[in-house]
């Protein structure tokens, strides 16, 4: 059976999700009743979820069912300016070592990080 881009749009927002949560597969498998192989089935579009797993997934990471299905419109995706794949990456890397920092040294960063930001015109 070929892999259906419904799929493949529900896995990429899964792992964007699960990843935005400082989450790994295992911890996302576990409390949901399946191993972490199934997760990266799910995350390719590979394996299609049951009713059951959209809800135990959108419940343990906080989002409503619908979130998985955003950008999808008439049978196409319509979101191109969703992250990539590096960019959440760099975000989750961002985040970990922001949380390392005194909350007086964060709001430096966050004030030297607003400074050098492009303004928009």
């Amino acid at each position: 059976m070929p892999v259906d881009y419904v799929d493949v749009h529900v896995g990429k927002r899964l792992r964007r999700l699960r990843r935005r949560k400082g989450l790994t597969q295992q911890q996302l498998a576990e409390p949901v009743g399946v191993k972490f192989q199934q997760i990266q089935k799910y995350e390719c579009g590979a394996n299609r979820l049951t009713a059951s797993k959209f809800f135990a997934l959108s419940t343990m990471l906080g989002v409503d069912v619908n979130y998985f299905f955003e950008g999808l419109s008439d049978g196409k995706e319509t979101r191109k300016d969703e992250p990539s794949d590096l960019f959440e990456r760099q975000m989750v890397r961002l985040t970990n070592a922001f949380q390392k920092y005194s909350e007086k040294e964060r709001k430096a960063l966050l004030d030297m990080i607003e400074k050098m930001a492009p303004t928009e015109d």
